[in-house]
């Protein structure tokens, strides 16, 4: 065989070895790559939305998958069970994870009374629907407690009504008798609305209600610093001076009479002038 053939054959054969070699560990690495998807975990949600108060039944529930890490306290498929009639302390939406902490206890039920933590009091106040701003009120928002009186002993003093700032960034736990929204997701228009106080913040509040006109004022969510109010009164709102114009007034002068007497002398005819009494007034 020719020499130049043999060594053609040589370099085509190392090539094509060399290609080979290249296309195996392309192909190794490309199968590394490839991930295995990670495994899914069977976890309880809600078939509808779910209204806060309401309890929880066996047709509320259903299963859906999740991969990965599953959200914590979110309660397993094997344990559906464990969700039924128990009451719901917020809203929850349509194929969302129900959590633990979003269920009250088992045993509790459901109702407003379920979504009270211990150690904490549902107060419920009454307010001026038009004055107030309970109207607006939904669960969940933060306000502040006004009171207006005449504080005990006082009723003589020229102060007038006092108005103070009683307690501040308080959870509204419900607004009425109906702690829900209506069916367009509007706040309702009420009378009572229901704040979630500590046992000592309920006592003040009742003895509030019955001394005192109380309103209630939104603040936003994230403002959660108690202000220094020292109140006010009515004597406050007219201290001060009157304002007054800064044009002196306009005073009218009034000419002065005069008295013109004539005198004779001779041909001579010749007039005085004399002010009259009135001019020197």
């Amino acid at each position: 065989m020719n020499r130049r053939v043999l060594t053609i054959l040589v370099v085509a054969f190392a090539i094509a070895l060399a290609c080979t070699l290249l296309v195996i560990r392309l192909t190794q690495n490309q199968t590394k790559t490839v991930k295995t998807p990670p495994a899914t975990t069977l976890v309880v949600a809600t078939k509808s939305n779910i209204n806060l108060g309401a309890i929880l039944t066996a047709d509320n529930l259903t299963t859906i998958e999740i991969a990965g890490t599953i959200p914590k306290g979110a309660i397993l498929a094997k344990d559906k069970n464990s969700a039924v009639g128990r009451g719901v302390l917020s809203d929850l939406y349509e194929g969302e994870p129900i959590i633990e902490n979003r269920l009250a206890a088992v045993g509790s039920g459901g109702g407003l009374a379920a979504t009270i933590p211990q150690g904490m009091r549902a107060c419920a106040v009454r307010v001026d629907e038009v004055v107030n701003v309970s109207g607006f009120v939904t669960p969940g928002m933060r306000v502040d407690v006004l009171i207006s009186g005449t504080p005990p002993g006082q009723q003589n003093l020229t102060q007038g009504t006092v108005s103070r700032t009683l307690l501040q960034n308080i959870q509204v736990l419900s607004t009425g008798t109906d702690y829900q929204k209506d069916a367009e997701g509007k706040p309702k228009t009420v009378q009572v609305v229901n704040l979630l106080v500590t046992p000592e913040q309920a006592e003040t509040l009742s003895l509030a209600s019955n001394q005192t006109k109380i309103q209630l004022v939104l603040r936003n969510p994230l403002d959660t610093k108690v202000a220094d109010v020292p109140g006010t009164a009515t004597s406050n709102l007219f201290s001060g001076p009157i304002g007054k114009s800064s044009k002196s007034p306009h005073v009218k002068k009034i000419a002065p009479k005069f008295i013109t007497v004539v005198v004779l002398n001779g041909s001579k005819q010749t007039e005085e002038k004399f002010s009259s009494p009135e001019g020197h007034q």
